[in-house]
């Protein structure tokens, strides 16, 4: 593959690597409609905290969530709804196996 090539899809494809793992795709759905904190975030999936915060750095590095400071604590959000669309494609995919 040419540079130039490269150089126009590296980027896309940092995201699909950023989306490329379980937890990351379930804070995603867990946040698409209300804030959470790491806490809670943590609380559900069953890992440390030092796990979901790395989790959450990446999504973060790629704008896919947004995180609110209230006193003490970081609420979590979804800052571009149209990934979901990701996870429906996806599921059309699985289907058609």
């Amino acid at each position: 593959m040419n540079k130039v090539i490269e150089m126009e899809f590296l980027e896309k494809a940092e995201i699909f690597k950023a989306l490329a793992h379980p937890t990351r795709l379930f804070i995603i759905h867990t946040v698409k409609d209300k804030k959470m904190s790491v806490k809670e975030l943590t609380e559900l999936v069953g890992i440390d905290i030092s796990t979901m915060s790395k989790h959450l750095d990446i999504l973060k590095k790629h704008k896919i969530i947004e995180g609110d400071k209230f006193k003490n604590f970081i609420y979590y959000r979804l800052a571009i709804p149209c990934v979901l669309d990701f996870m429906s494609c996806a599921i059309k995919v699985i289907n058609k196996k």
